[in-house]
């Protein structure tokens, strides 16, 4: 399957899996390197991890790799992070900086174009026909986009990464409750470190999406991958203890995120 994977719930909350996704089709398969093969750069387990953690939210999940085109990316090729290392709407290097294609095997600009076309438009559709729905049954709609990262990939970013990275690109796509509720849960999240809009200030899907003055919220929040993995290296197993004390802490945010939309908090703030 390699169209976008949606699960319609009854909450005022969408979540947002744009790469958790696996499939990369053979054709282009085959023209990844052994070390584009691997997928490091994928977002390993996470919709295990939000698996039941808050019932009845509605679930936006890409079923392609971020390697055949990356989903939370500008579909123009804009940089979200103008002037600091990262990685285009199709990669062409992992987050070490390291080739992922054959060489003489990277897609040009018809390629990359005919992508965003067939992978990259279907899943914000189908985001925007989500949020649609919410908007309509609830008055106010919360999109949590959810990520998870390696915590020290020097490429990106110096030092060791926050456990929990939360991003509403400088308090633009959301409400200051929407930021105050998910932050005071990560600031009090005993033995978890966390920042607001450090490194990681939200992704395309975050800023495309996050229109408070029309009721539609968004927030990111970027997770340390050693929070719920046994490795952040290959196999990137899955860690049970690790994911146990963490989704609290997940619950605790979406729980008290969909308060403010039941109260009707939210609805205030439309312009």
């Amino acid at each position: 399957m390699s169209g976008p994977i949606v699960s319609e719930g009854s909450s005022p909350i969408i979540l947002g899996f744009p790469h958790v996704g696996t499939h990369v089709p053979a054709a282009i398969a085959s023209r990844l390197n052994d070390e584009g093969r691997l997928l490091r750069d994928t977002d390993w387990h996470l919709d295990r991890l939000y698996a039941g953690v808050t019932p009845s939210v509605t679930t936006v999940a890409a079923a392609t790799h971020r390697y055949v085109i990356d989903v939370n990316r500008d579909p123009v090729g804009a940089s979200l992070y103008p002037g600091q290392n990262t990685t285009g709407l199709v990669p062409l290097s992992d987050f070490d900086n390291q080739p992922i294609w054959r060489l003489g095997e990277e897609p040009g600009p018809d390629e990359i174009a005919e992508r965003t076309a067939l992978y990259h438009a279907p899943y914000h559709a189908a985001f925007r026909n989500q949020i649609e729905r919410v908007l309509a049954r609830h008055g106010v709609a919360i999109v949590f986009d959810c990520h998870s990262i390696r915590s020290e990939i020097p490429f990106l970013f110096q030092g060791k990464l926050s456990d929990l990275n939360v991003g509403t690109d400088g308090g633009v796509t959301c409400a200051r409750a929407v930021e105050q509720a998910v932050m005071s849960v990560a600031r009090s999240a005993a033995n978890y470190s966390s920042v607001l809009n450090g490194r990681f200030r939200g992704g395309w899907t975050t800023r495309h999406f996050g229109q408070p003055g029309k009721r539609v919220h968004a927030i990111q929040l970027e997770l340390a991958q050693h929070n719920y993995l046994s490795s952040e290296a290959p196999p990137f197993a899955f860690d049970t203890e690790r994911a146990t004390r963490l989704r609290p802490h997940l619950n605790a945010m979406l729980t008290a995120l969909e308060a403010l939309a039941v109260r009707g908090d939210l609805k205030e703030v439309a312009q």
